[in-house]
């Protein structure tokens, strides 16, 4: 890493775990920026999701490419086992995995989705978004999912 040249970075992963900086609070060296810790937010979203749809399966969608998928992975897991709560998790890296997903989680009996983090779901949340509506299942994702359904207002 250069030691003279200002890096800034955006990241939606934690960037002390990824080795960008020594810490959040002080980055140190030229290294600054911004993240969204959206995988550490993963055990609330799926509280907020049990509350939302009480005694559903609920499905998890996830990019285990991404590497905020994989912290996030074991978080909802464990969050899930604590409370006794039945997840099917299917990971999604193409058009053709977000399909196949979808009817998994009709197959399976799903009555909920968590949408993981990364910039692969992220891209494709409009596509996600038909899906669950289609299917009738509430969802919770890391990012804003909504299309603005009247732009310019």
């Amino acid at each position: 890493m250069t030691k003279t040249v200002p890096i800034i970075f955006a990241s939606g992963s934690d960037p002390v775990s990824d080795g960008f900086v020594l810490s959040l609070s002080r980055p140190g060296g030229n290294v600054t920026g911004v993240t969204f810790l959206a995988g550490e937010l993963g055990t609330k979203r799926l509280e907020l999701l049990r509350e939302l749809a009480s005694n559903a399966i609920i499905a998890v969608l996830a990019n285990l490419d991404s590497p905020d998928a994989v912290a996030e992975k074991r978080e909802v897991q464990a969050a899930a086992e604590a409370i006794k709560q039945q997840l099917i998790l299917v990971d999604a890296s193409n058009d053709q995995e977000i399909e196949a997903a979808f009817a998994t989680f009709a197959q399976r009996g799903a009555g909920a989705l968590f949408v993981g983090s990364g910039a692969f779901l992220n891209s494709h949340r409009e596509r996600i978004v038909a899906l669950a509506s289609h299917q009738r299942l509430p969802a919770t994702g890391a990012y804003r999912s909504a299309v603005d359904p009247a732009p310019g207002r």
